[in-house]
């Protein structure tokens, strides 16, 4: 029925403590009055207006914001109403950047297995979560999927983290060998994995290396960001920290904080000035692309994050957690891995912890995980397949930017309750 702050409430005056904002969405946590304020104002102006005739004040507004944000020549912005539609935004961007450049012949997207980039069909075809992708095969587009860069599961024994981030990038190279380089347009990578293995970040060094072989090659490099950035793990884009700069990154989630729906594609300065003195414009549009109202809530919220300084937050939280889930579950036998960046961060849940063995999926742990804590009165984001696409459980942790240490504790308290109340004993 409502929301505040850190907890939603429903129609019986039920508590829930939302730790995982949806699906990492809320990153304000519910009914922060400024940003209500600021879509009150907005659609008793202005409500909707369609970009084949006009632009608005709002959405130049918040792309000179995404551009001042944004690292590198990133700034250039395309408005979309969600994560999907801005995959499916980038990679329609992709395909025309090639053919501006009279390179007919590539045609090819290189994705990663264990990947989730939205549910529309080309988003879908880019990602690597097997069990989304089988009902609606035959209609996907041919998509090849390479390793993922996850140290927990595939990392060889006495590998060091460089090591095999530089084994795990170079499975790129290969498959764009064996294909033809020639003939890929794109790499779509998440920049720290969320929903499909639980917010897997990548090892140093992994993306500087990813990088240089799409440059190597003419690929474009495609960052989903979607769910990792607009702050979530401590810097607007997360790849910041990784030192690169992708061709095209997607935006979503906590670029509006849940308050109205909005994604962004923003691509480089090169690529946009390829269509723009090319054939003019991209062939692409939606009927809500820049919505009035959506960039308004949009642009308040990315000014609370900066007038009350919660990237910073977003650190030192982050920090605050890992610590509290470490000391809690860092030696529990069912606790494999804790991991992630920022306020993106998870636990992978194992049968047996020396072996990594998951749990026979069966068993679907991450589902009672889900349903025993939702009866305690917390909200987390679980997942299923995390170790191969079918077997594997984790519980991703994504809670709202200005969450209170007190808050922190709090989660912590009732995950372990939960993790107890569901394991084998």
């Amino acid at each position: 029925m409502r929301g505040e702050g850190i907890y939603l409430i429903d129609a019986d005056g039920r508590r829930y403590v939302d730790a995982c904002g949806g699906a990492a969405v809320s990153c304000l946590g519910h009914g922060h009055p400024k940003v209500a304020a600021a879509i009150a104002e907005q659609a008793a102006r202005l409500e909707y207006v369609h970009t084949g005739f006009f632009t608005t004040a709002e959405a130049e507004e918040l792309a000179e914001l995404i551009a001042e944000l944004s690292p590198g020549g990133l700034d250039r912005v395309w408005f979309t109403s969600s994560g999907s539609e801005a995959i499916e935004a980038a990679l329609k961007l992709a395909r025309q950047y090639h053919l501006e450049r009279g390179d007919e012949r590539r045609t090819r997207v290189v994705a990663r297995r264990l990947s989730y980039h939205g549910n529309t069909l080309g988003a879908l075809a880019a990602g690597g979560s097997a069990w989304r992708r089988a009902p609606y095969q035959p209609l996907l587009i041919d998509v090849s999927l390479v390793d993922p860069c996850f140290e927990y599961r595939f990392a060889e024994p006495g590998e060091s983290p460089e090591d095999y981030g530089r084994r795990a990038a170079d499975s790129l190279e290969q498959e764009l060998v064996r294909l033809g380089p020639e003939t890929i347009m794109a790499f779509v990578a998440e920049t720290v994995v969320g929903a499909t293995a639980g917010a897997v970040p990548p090892v140093p060094n992994y993306l500087q290396r990813v990088r240089e072989i799409c440059d190597r090659h003419g690929v474009l490099l495609i960052l989903d960001e979607v769910m990792c950035g607009s702050g979530r793990t401590g810097t607007f884009l997360s790849c910041e920290q990784d030192g690169i700069v992708p061709d095209i990154v997607t935006l979503g989630k906590g670029l509006g904080a849940g308050y109205q729906p909005i994604g962004a594609v923003v691509c480089t300065r090169d690529v946009y000035q390829t269509v723009a003195h090319g054939s003019g414009a991209l062939k692409h549009g939606q009927t809500y692309n820049a919505h009035p109202v959506g960039c308004a809530a949009a642009l308040a919220v990315q000014r609370v994050i900066e007038d009350e300084g919660l990237l910073g937050r977003v650190g030192a939280a982050g920090e605050r957690l890992q610590a509290l889930l470490t000391e809690r579950f860092g030696d529990h036998r069912n606790v494999g891995d804790i991991r992630g960046r920022g306020l993106l961060l998870a636990l992978e849940l194992v049968e047996d912890r020396a072996t990594k063995l998951p749990f026979d999926a069966a068993f679907r742990l991450h589902e009672r995980a889900k349903a025993e804590a939702f009866a305690r009165g917390l909200l987390i984001y679980p997942g299923g397949g995390t170790a191969d696409g079918r077997l594997g459980d984790h519980i991703l942790l994504a809670p709202p930017y200005n969450v209170t240490n007190e808050e922190l504790e709090m989660i912590v308290d009732m995950l372990s309750d939960t993790l107890e109340a569901i394991l084998p004993a």
